[in-house]
C-alpha cells in the first residue's frame, strides 16, 4: 500500500508556500544508488550491489529485476552507479550504465552501454574505463549527463589514496570524462591536441563527484565531497582546474592539513562550498533552481541560481530523517528522491493533486 503526506514545504525560489505530498513510491530497494524516468510511470532504479530494478511509479506493482548486468565490483562504495537513457531511448531503448569493474587489487569506474529489451539488457558493450586501474574500494565518482550534442559525460573519483592524479593530465582519475556515445573522442575536447594528456578528459581537479547535471542551457553543474569539511559545487567550463587537492577547504579525517591554500592562480573557485560536510549525493536542475540531495546531513536543498550563480540556499522540509543518495526533477515539477539504506526507499514529492 502506498503511503502518503500532506504537507506544506517551500520548494520555489520566490519562498512561496506550496502543498505538496510526499509519497512512498516503493520501499523494497538495498542500497539504491541512482534513477532514471523511462516512460509513463516507469522508471529504472540501481542498486549499489550490482542490481537494476524496472519500478512502476504509481507504486501498484512490486519492482522488478533487469538482468543481464556486466560484471560488477560491488564492495565498499564500488558496485552499479548511474542509469542514464539515451536521448532517443523511446525508440532505440538504449541506455548507458557506469559501474565499478574488476577486483579489490585493481578495479575502476566504467561505462557501458546497452539495449532494454523486455526486463532484460542485450548488446552491452564498454565505451570508456578509467585508467589506470587501482586498488581499493573508494572514490569512484560514477555520475552520468547527456548533452545536447548527444556527448555523454562521466565523473569519476580519485581513488582516495592516489588524490595527487587529480591534478596530471595523463590518467583519468579525478576528472570530468566526455566521449560520444560510441566510445570515441569529440575533436573539440579541450586536451585533444596535447601529447601529454588523456583526450577523453574534460575537467580536472575533482575528489568524488556524485552530482552532475545540465541545465535547461547547457550549463554543467558537477558537486563533489570534499574530505573533512569542503564539499562543493562547481560550475564546469572545459580545460578548467578545480583545484583539489592543491586548493581545498577541507582538512584530512583525522584533522591534518591537505593543503594549506584555499585558493591558487589558475584554479577555479566553487559557486558554494560546505564546512562541515553535507556529504553531497545527487544532483538535477529545474526552473533556475539546483536540487541536492545529502547523506551525511540527511537533508534535501535547494540551490537558488542567477545568472548562473547561487544566490541562495533553503533547506526543503521532509517527514523522513534518511541518507538521500538521489534527488531527480521530474516534468511536473516534482522531485523523486532515493534514500541509501539496507531498507531504501523511493519517493515522490510532488504538488498536491
Amino acid at each position: 500500500m502506498i503511503r502518503a503526506w500532506f504537507f506544506v514545504v517551500c520548494l520555489c525560489t520566490s519562498d512561496a508556500l506550496i502543498a505538496r505530498q510526499f509519497t512512498t513510491v516503493t520501499d523494497q530497494l538495498v542500497h539504491p544508488w541512482s534513477m532514471a524516468l523511462v516512460g509513463d510511470q516507469q522508471a529504472l532504479v540501481t542498486e549499489r550491489r550490482g542490481k537494476l530494478w524496472r519500478v512502476d511509479l504509481s507504486g501498484n506493482t512490486r519492482p522488478v529485476e533487469i538482468i543481464g548486468l556486466p560484471a560488477i565490483y560491488a564492495s565498499g562504495q564500488g558496485g552499479l552507479f548511474d542509469v542514464l537513457p539515451a536521448h532517443d531511448f523511446a525508440s532505440s531503448k538504449r541506455l548507458f550504465l557506469s559501474y565499478a569493474a574488476g577486483s579489490a587489487s585493481a578495479n575502476a569506474t566504467t561505462l557501458a552501454s546497452a539495449r532494454l529489451q523486455g526486463n532484460q539488457l542485450r548488446d552491452v558493450t564498454v565505451l570508456f574505463q578509467v585508467s589506470p586501474m587501482k586498488s581499493g574500494a573508494y572514490h569512484f565518482g560514477g555520475r552520468l549527463a547527456q548533452l545536447d550534442d548527444g556527448t555523454l559525460l562521466l565523473t569519476t573519483g580519485d581513488g582516495y589514496h592516489l588524490m595527487q592524479q587529480s591534478q596530471e593530465l595523463d590518467n583519468h582519475l579525478g576528472k570530468l570524462i566526455r566521449i560520444h556515445p560510441d566510445g570515441s573522442v569529440p575533436d573539440d575536447n579541450p586536451f585533444v591536441k596535447r601529447s601529454d594528456a588523456l583526450p577523453e578528459i574534460y575537467s580536472y581537479g575533482h575528489r568524488n563527484p556524485q552530482g552532475l547535471t545540465v541545465s535547461a542551457d547547457g550549463r554543467i553543474f558537477l558537486h563533489e565531497h570534499g574530505p573533512k569539511g569542503g564539499d562543493e559545487v562547481n560550475l564546469i567550463e572545459p580545460g578548467l582546474n578545480y583545484g583539489w587537492p592543491a586548493i581545498t577547504y577541507g582538512v584530512d579525517y583525522s584533522g591534518a592539513e591537505i593543503s594549506p591554500h584555499q585558493s591558487l592562480p589558475g584554479m577555479q573557485q566553487p559557486l558554494l562550498h560546505w564546512t562541515p560536510s553535507i556529504a553531497p549525493s545527487g544532483l538535477c536542475y529545474q526552473q533556475q533552481a539546483l536540487f541536492v540531495g545529502a547523506l551525511k546531513a540527511r537533508k534535501l536543498l535547494e540551490l537558488s541560481l542567477e545568472a548562473g550563480n547561487i544566490v541562495a540556499q533553503q533547506e526543503i522540509a521532509l517527514p523522513i530523517n534518511e541518507r538521500i543518495r538521489d534527488v531527480r526533477c521530474s516534468p511536473s515539477g516534482g522531485l523523486y528522491i532515493l534514500t541509501d539504506s539496507p531498507s531504501g526507499a523511493l519517493y515522490n514529492l510532488s504538488p498536491e493533486g
